[in-house]
């Protein structure tokens, strides 16, 4: 399912033996554009203390009752790597965090979650604790990571020039990726909003809070118009992405699964 950032956002997260909290942020990673962390306000609960939640760790997101459900207790949660969301969260912090569950390295694969295109259930291995040591000591301080609060706001710069802003971010809650960019054009063409696949990102500017889009502004105002009280149906998804003259995502990652299986099978047969 398609959903927005704003619409997690305070959804409640139940352990399996109680409420954590409340979504608060999203973190994602800007090369993949896959959310790695819900970071969860916990309230009273912990002091106030706000906690990451990997993705690998959900089990559904319950929409009636407005709750995602965990694969965790309270008590894993309570002695869990004291992250603070309010510095850069590095790739040491990270290695730190995952080997605590016991969850594999997404970046350690060539799929959105290392050795898959879905959030999977740890696989259960002995590592020993001066390994896992050596192995964070060894990680690279960038993490790549950003927030969704942080990018919201930042122009949207087209070929030939700025073409509005990121308003939201359209998430597929079952790969947990960013599929689209909700752009905010009402400085150009009133009333009208657009999605922008991640994609079609070349780069971002964090120095600026700019991103910049391979599409020119008059591709941008002629695309199907995003209503976001319409549920994002894969027949508009269809016409998005004829209209740009590109593949659509599950294609894309479908030829890129078949790649990737015929690479490992010339690797086995050699």
């Amino acid at each position: 399912m398609l959903t927005n950032n704003d619409e997690l956002k305070g959804l409640v997260i139940r352990a399996r033996d109680g409420e954590l909290g409340k979504v608060d942020e999203l973190y994602f990673d800007d090369v993949t554009w896959a959310i790695r962390y819900l970071t969860a306000d916990t309230g009273g609960w912990l002091g106030g203390r706000t906690v990451l939640i990997s993705p690998i760790s959900i089990l559904q997101v319950d929409w009636p009752a407005r709750c995602i459900d965990v694969d965790l207790t309270r008590s894993q949660i309570e002695n869990s790597p004291n992250i603070d969301t309010h510095k850069p969260v590095s790739r040491q912090h990270e290695a730190a965090y995952l080997g605590y569950y016991n969850y594999p390295y997404y970046w350690e694969g060539p799929y959105f979650w290392g050795q898959s295109f879905y959030p999977m259930a740890p696989v259960a291995v002995d590592v020993t604790q001066t390994a896992l040591e050596e192995k964070i000591r060894n990680e690279s301080p960038d993490s790549h990571l950003r927030t969704t609060q942080a990018v919201a706001g930042y122009t949207i710069d087209a070929e030939d020039g700025e073409i509005g802003h990121v308003k939201r971010f359209i998430v597929d809650d079952k790969t947990w990726v960013i599929r689209y960019l909700e752009v905010a054009t009402k400085n150009w063409w009133p009333g009208k909003k657009v999605l922008l696949t991640p994609a079609w990102v070349e780069s971002v500017s964090w120095k600026e809070s700019k991103v910049f889009v391979a599409a020119t502004r008059q591709a941008i105002q002629t695309c199907p118009a995003y209503d976001e009280t319409v549920p994002i149906s894969r027949d508009y998804e269809n016409s998005l992405y004829f209209h740009y003259g590109r593949p659509p995502y599950w294609i894309a990652e479908k030829e890129r699964e078949g790649e990737v299986a015929n690479a490992q099978k010339l690797v086995v047969s050699s």
